[in-house]
């Protein structure tokens, strides 16, 4: 019975468990016929706001006011650069790839110089950055939708094992992160500054260094969704990376990490990513008119969100 408790008392759960009776209801529409399509789709689309989610995540647990609000110009920029370069060649695949994690790098050691050297707040500071890089990937695009090259296309879109590879290289990244967070030095060091910066300074904690680090990763992390995401659509647009920007944080939110910071969750980002999926894919089943599935969607994050949390709050 304890262990009942202990696992219903697990955030991250509710998440997948709400997830899964919406999947339930969207298949029972068409009597089980659409099951395969829409479990590919939902792991194929949850990957990608895994990686944002994943990289949002680190940046939250830094605590309170640390957001990056970059991601989407991140992707958009990551996404043309990296494609112009390539220009649908094979052969120039792994420059793409370079210059994705490139930008990634560029982009997160400009979001902390001017947090730390300006001290202004992260939301702020990455806001503004924002709309420099997607004035950067404006003037890169010209307007142009350069088609990726056709082994990142096949790869983007095809599945290994039954599963689809944008899931699959999703969940590596997670298993990644998860190491990370949980069995690493520089975990416990956000966790700490998330819990408490002063304690952490005093505690030894290289506070600037372990920063830094974690906001080039959720840059890296963005611009590389970037990557996948043009090489699975079929090329790069300005507004591709738009709806990752509350979609970064909602997952972080719904998944069980605490907004506050020095608590992570990963498999919640999981569960919150492909609950925000199958929630769209049900209601347009359902044939629910636009306002009402806004309406209906924020009720059922309230609702996973009070779940969680009351369930987290009991005594065990």
């Amino acid at each position: 019975m304890n262990a009942l408790n202990r696992l219903l008392s697990r955030p991250w759960l509710w998440s997948f468990a709400a997830a899964l009776a919406v999947w339930i209801a969207t298949v029972a529409v068409t009597a089980g016929a659409s099951s395969g399509g829409l479990t590919d789709a939902a792991l194929t689309f949850a990957a990608f706001s895994v990686f944002v989610g994943i990289g949002q995540m680190f940046v939250i647990t830094l605590g309170p006011g640390n957001v990056d609000l970059s991601v989407p110009a991140n992707m958009t920029l990551a996404g043309t650069v990296a494609l112009k370069l390539m220009d649908t060649q094979d052969s120039m695949i792994l420059p793409g790839i370079l210059v994705t994690l490139l930008v990634g790098l560029c982009i997160g050691l400009a979001n902390y110089a001017l947090i730390k050297a300006l001290r202004i707040p992260p939301i702020i500071a990455t806001l503004s950055t924002s709309f420099i890089i997607q004035s950067a990937a404006i003037w890169t695009n010209r307007g142009l939708r350069i088609k990726p090259p056709p082994v990142l296309a096949d790869f983007a879109t095809s599945s290994t094992f039954f599963v689809p590879n944008m899931a699959l290289l999703a969940l590596l990244v997670s298993v990644l992160a998860w190491v990370l967070l949980n069995h690493t030095i520089f975990g416990r060091w956000i966790a700490a500054i998330g819990q408490s910066m002063p304690a952490a300074r005093m505690a030894g904690v290289p506070v600037d260094g372990t920063r830094l680090a974690t906001y080039v990763l959720c840059a890296i992390l963005a611009a590389v969704n970037g990557f996948l995401l043009s090489c699975f659509s079929g090329g790069a647009a300005l507004n591709m990376g738009n709806e990752y920007l509350l979609m970064s944080i909602a997952v972080v939110v719904i998944g069980g990490s605490a907004v506050a910071g020095g608590d992570s969750n990963v498999p919640g980002i999981w569960g919150a990513s492909l609950l925000m999926f199958l929630i769209v894919s049900m209601l347009n089943t359902y044939q629910f008119e636009a306002g009402y599935r806004l309406i209906m969607t924020g009720l059922i994050i309230i609702a996973v969100i009070l779940v969680a949390s009351g369930r987290q709050a009991r005594p065990r």
